[in-house]
């Protein structure tokens, strides 16, 4: 990439020329603004070193001001340093504001510029280079969905290109798939990917969250009953390894079942055979095991909470998912994806992700990771005026979790309590009263699934004044 020298002096020109030719750069000249923009069209410029007084008798800067303008309109991104007389050091700082890389007064410090243009050559030509890869990556990633059911999986980063690709491939061999990483970063989602590009995608895939099953209940779950196998048991039950016959079961928070528990899910996975409670007749089972954890399940072996012949039996494949704060590309298609998915309103009428919103999204650990972002952007839903999404909206501040945007939405106020007269108290309890509805009123499922900790939402119900009511399992 070449440097662009913009000054109508010729003595100046010749002496940039000199500068940067010495140390290796290649220089093109010119002494109009017109010739400059049509250097900038034309040729490979990496950046553009230019005087701001053209016109003579005059140290306005105007003609500077406007040529300016004009690069940044043809190149966003193409690094302009300007050179100026003291006379027109505030416009020189002010074009600084519009986007300009530096400036530079004259006379200029030769070791200071020259360190200047080739930092600025440097940084264009790496940014060039991540957009070269970026592109790649948007064809590789288009011609993956092209010829795989991604299950409208919505990502943009290379980390989770690599890990959906090894899936699409392993989807194929039937064999136990042991996907790990974070809470809420997409293990549920990846399951369904594997599941629907294998041979067994027209048989079903059965989900189970077995850190929610009873331990005394586990083996009926997953195994099924006769009737009068126990207390309440009037007829057979079929148990989810039979429901999940010829197709793929799904066992998510596989860590949290008991020793006991995990020596009946071995044997059953050895033998390809099952006993329903009460029964002595076995059955037998195909199925594809896809199981998924947060835990730290090596650990977990040595501590003697986890078997590890179950470990191996279930990890043939081992896809990790990385947490959300690792793919930071994945922020803003994600975040637009869900604003789509949860308005209410048409297509037309969409709110608008504001930068503020977006950059306070980026500040953001996420330690929940993507199913947290999904929660924020609900929220902002309910709370927004509709038109945008604000940062206010999203309430990423854990210093003002009680705070809530005032009705003109200038300031912050203190949100009252129980009130019908407070929509936005009454938006976040129906969230919150709705996600304690879904996880049959325990706290922690429900915390969760809303991307908070256990004793936020405490706080959160204890200020809304919603009152905990557990719900018999069916």
């Amino acid at each position: 990439m070449k440097v662009l020298v913009v000054d109508d002096q010729e003595p100046v020109r010749v002496a940039l020329s000199v500068l940067f030719e010495v140390h290796g750069l290649e220089v093109l000249t010119s002494a109009t603004p017109e010739e400059a923009l049509c250097a900038v069209r034309e040729a490979d410029v990496g950046v553009v070193v230019q005087d701001m007084n053209f016109a003579q008798n005059t140290t306005s800067g105007d003609e500077g001001v406007a040529l300016f303008r004009e690069i940044r309109a043809l190149d966003p991104d193409l690094p302009v340093v300007l050179m100026t007389a003291w006379s027109s050091l505030a416009t020189a700082v002010e074009l600084v504001r519009e986007g300009a890389a530096d400036y530079v007064a004259k006379p200029w410090d030769d070791t200071k510029l020259l360190l200047t243009v080739q930092n600025l050559l440097g940084l264009r030509a790496a940014r060039d280079e991540n957009s070269r890869l970026k592109r790649r990556a948007e064809r590789v990633q288009r011609e993956l969905r092209a010829r795989h059911d991604l299950c409208g999986l919505v990502y943009a980063s290379p980390a989770v290109h690599e890990v959906v690709s090894l899936a699409v491939q392993v989807a194929r061999a039937d064999v136990p798939v042991l996907i790990t990483g974070p809470n809420g970063c997409g293990k549920e989602k990846l399951a369904e990917i594997v599941h629907a590009n294998s041979p067994r995608r027209a048989r079903p895939l059965v989900k189970v969250n077995a850190g929610a099953i009873p331990e005394s209940l586990v083996e009926a779950e997953l195994f099924g009953a006769e009737a009068g196998a126990y207390t309440g048991a009037t007829r057979a039950r079929t148990g989810f390894f039979e429901a999940a016959h010829g197709g793929t079961l799904f066992l998510d928070e596989i860590g949290t079942l008991a020793p006991q528990s995990q020596a009946k899910l071995l044997r059953v996975l050895q033998s390809g055979e099952l006993h329903r409670v009460g029964s002595s007749a076995p059955r037998k089972v195909d199925v594809r095991i896809v199981s998924a954890t947060n835990a730290n399940l090596a650990g977990a072996i040595q501590s003697g909470s986890f078997r590890e012949d179950l470990y191996f039996r279930l990890n043939v494949i081992e896809l990790r998912v990385p947490p959300l704060s690792d793919r930071p590309e994945d922020l803003r298609p994600l975040a637009e994806h869900f604003v789509r998915l949860h308005h209410a309103g048409d297509g037309a009428s969409l709110p608008v992700l504001t930068e503020e919103a977006f950059a306070a999204l980026e500040s953001h650990e996420f330690a929940g990771n993507v199913r947290e972002l999904e929660n924020r952007i609900q929220r902002a839903l309910l709370v927004g005026d509709g038109r945008a999404i604000l940062a206010r909206d999203l309430d990423l501040d854990p210093q003002r979790h009680d705070a809530r945007p005032s009705a003109g939405r200038p300031g912050r106020a203190p949100a009252p309590t129980r009130s019908a007269a407070d929509p936005f108290a009454d938006a976040e309890r129906r969230v919150i009263e709705e996600a304690l509805v879904r996880a049959r009123g325990v706290v922690s499922r429900a915390a969760a699934e809303l991307g908070l900790s256990r004793q936020a939402l405490y706080r959160r119900m204890e200020r809304l004044e919603i009152e905990l009511e557990r719900r018999p399992r069916s």
